[in-house]
C-alpha cells in the first residue's frame, strides 16, 4: 500500500515539475507560440468571372462557384487608396490586358497636305465669239463641225454683204483719186486722203483683217464674198452658223475656246480655306492619265460659299499644250497648308476623345491613373493637332486602347470599368451573390 502510494506521489511530482519547466523555459515557450496560426480575415469577397462584383461574406456565382476572397496582401497599395475625384484607376494587369499605350506631348511643325476633286473647265479668259458688225448672207461654211480645232487665221465661213460690197468700192475709189490728184493742188490731195482714209477706217471697224485690205488693194476690185478668219487657235465650241444663213450686226455665228491653257475648278470646305493662298503652287493628279502628274497655280479664290457643302470654290491654271487636258475631265488638286509656320505643341490624333461640343484627352499620372483632361485644338495636319490649351510639354496620354473605339456608348462603359476595386462597406454587388448551403 505504502508502495502505490510512492508510485502515485512520483508521477504527480513529475507532472508538476514538467508544467513548470514548460512555463519558465523561453525556448520551448517561444516554440509553442509559433505552432499557433493566427487566422487571417479576408477584406471582401469578388465573383470570380467579374471582379466588379463583390460581397461582404462568402457568396456562390450563378454556376455555383465560390467567391475568392481578397485580402489585404493582393491589393496593391494605390488600389487600396480611392482615386480623387475625377480620376479613374487601372491596375498593372488591366492596363496591359486592355493594350493602353501613351505619348508625350511634344512641340513639332504641322504641314498638312490637302487632296481635293474637281473637273478641266474652259479658260473663260480664252473664249471668242465670233460676230460681225454688218448685215449679210453665209454664202459658204468651210468649219462646219462643233469640237473642230481651227488655227489662227483659218477661214471659218465666208459672206456676202452688200454694205460691204459698197464700203470695199469707196475704198478703192478713193484710192485712185489720191493717185490722179497726186499732182494737183494740196486742198483736193487733202480731201481725196481724208476719204481714203475714212473708207479704210470703217473697214477696220469692221474688224476686216489686215491682209483681206491688202487682197483688196492688190486686186483693185471689189471682193463678192469676203471670208472671215478665226482669230485664235482653239476649238470650236458651238457653230450657230448655216450656209445661207442671213446674219444681222451682233449676231453670234461661232464661239471658240484657245486650250493651251485650261483650268480646273476643285471645291474646298472651309476649314481648310484658311491654308489655300492665290499663287499657291500645286501637283495635279487627273484620272485619265493616272501616269503622269500636273503643275499649276492656283489664280483665284471664288468669293461666295455653297450653303449646301460648306465649300469654297478655288481655280487652278494650268498650261495644255499637249491637249491632254479636255474641258470636263476629273481631277484632284494636291496642295500642302502650312497652318503652323512655327514650332508648337501637338497630340496624337489617337489621343482625341470628340465629344462634338467639346474634345478631351486621357491624361495619364502614372502608377495606373488616368484623367480626362478637356482641351482646346487646331486643324488636324500630319496625324496631329495643335494644342492651344489645356497641355503642357512632357505631359502623357493615352494614344492608344482597345476600349476607345468608335461610338460615345463603348467609351463611357470603359470609363465605368476603370475604377478601383470597391470596398465592402462602398459599394453593393451589382449583382445578388448565392448564399453557401
Amino acid at each position: 500500500m505504502i508502495k502505490v502510494f510512492s508510485i502515485i506521489l512520483l508521477v504527480m511530482m513529475g507532472v508538476g515539475a514538467g508544467y513548470w519547466f514548460g512555463q519558465h523555459h523561453p525556448e520551448q515557450k517561444a516554440l509553442d507560440t509559433a505552432s499557433v496560426t493566427p487566422v487571417k480575415k479576408p477584406l471582401f469577397y469578388r465573383h470570380p468571372m467579374n471582379p466588379q462584383v463583390t460581397s461582404e461574406v462568402p457568396a456562390k456565382d450563378e454556376m455555383g462557384m465560390d467567391y475568392i476572397a481578397v485580402f489585404a496582401e493582393t491589393v496593391s497599395a494605390p488600389e487600396q487608396q480611392k482615386p480623387p475625384a475625377g480620376q479613374v484607376q487601372l491596375s498593372p494587369e488591366k492596363i496591359q490586358k486592355l493594350g493602353v499605350k501613351t505619348a508625350l506631348v511634344t512641340e513639332r511643325s504641322l504641314q498638312r497636305t490637302l487632296r481635293i476633286l474637281g473637273t478641266i473647265q474652259v479658260d473663260e479668259s480664252k473664249i471668242y465669239t465670233v460676230a460681225l458688225k454688218f448685215e449679210g448672207w453665209i454664202q459658204k461654211l468651210a468649219v462646219n463641225t462643233t469640237g473642230q480645232s481651227v488655227k489662227m487665221g483659218q477661214a471659218l465661213f465666208e459672206v456676202y454683204s452688200p454694205e460691204l460690197f459698197i464700203s470695199q468700192q469707196e475704198y478703192l475709189v478713193a484710192r485712185k483719186g489720191v493717185k490722179a490728184l497726186s499732182k494737183g493742188s494740196a486742198q483736193a490731195l487733202k480731201t481725196a486722203t481724208d476719204l481714203t482714209d475714212n473708207a479704210l477706217q470703217r473697214l477696220r471697224y469692221w474688224s476686216i483683217d489686215p491682209t483681206q485690205i491688202k487682197r483688196l488693194e492688190t486686186a483693185e476690185k471689189p471682193l463678192e464674198t469676203l471670208p472671215i478668219l478665226s482669230p485664235v487657235n482653239g476649238v470650236v465650241l458651238e457653230k450657230m452658223a448655216q450656209e445661207g444663213q442671213r446674219f444681222m450686226p451682233g449676231d453670234a455665228l461661232f464661239r471658240l475656246a484657245d486650250l493651251r491653257t485650261v483650268w480646273l475648278v476643285a471645291e474646298v470646305f472651309e476649314l481648310d480655306l484658311a491654308g489655300v493662298k492665290v499663287g499657291q503652287s500645286v501637283k495635279v493628279a487627273i484620272n485619265a492619265y493616272p501616269e503622269q502628274s500636273f503643275t499649276g497655280r492656283v489664280n483665284f479664290i471664288y468669293p461666295t460659299v455653297t450653303s449646301e457643302t460648306r465649300t469654297i470654290k478655288i481655280r487652278v491654271a494650268l498650261a495644255n499644250a499637249g491637249g491632254l487636258l479636255k474641258p470636263g475631265l476629273y481631277g484632284s488638286v494636291i496642295l500642302d497648308t502650312h497652318p503652323q509656320q512655327a514650332q508648337g505643341l501637338a497630340v496624337p490624333d489617337s489621343a482625341v476623345i470628340d465629344g462634338g461640343i467639346h474634345q478631351h484627352v486621357l491624361l495619364s499620372l502614372g502608377v495606373g491613373r488616368f484623367e480626362p483632361r478637356l482641351v482646346k485644338l487646331g486643324v488636324l495636319a500630319d496625324g496631329y493637332y495643335p494644342v492651344l490649351e489645356g497641355l503642357a510639354v512632357g505631359d502623357e496620354v493615352v494614344t492608344q486602347a482597345n476600349f476607345l473605339l468608335d461610338a460615345e456608348s463603348n467609351l463611357k462603359a470603359a470609363l465605368s470599368s476603370m475604377t478601383a476595386p470597391p470596398k465592402p462597406d462602398e459599394s453593393a454587388p451589382s449583382k445578388t451573390p448565392l448564399p453557401v448551403e
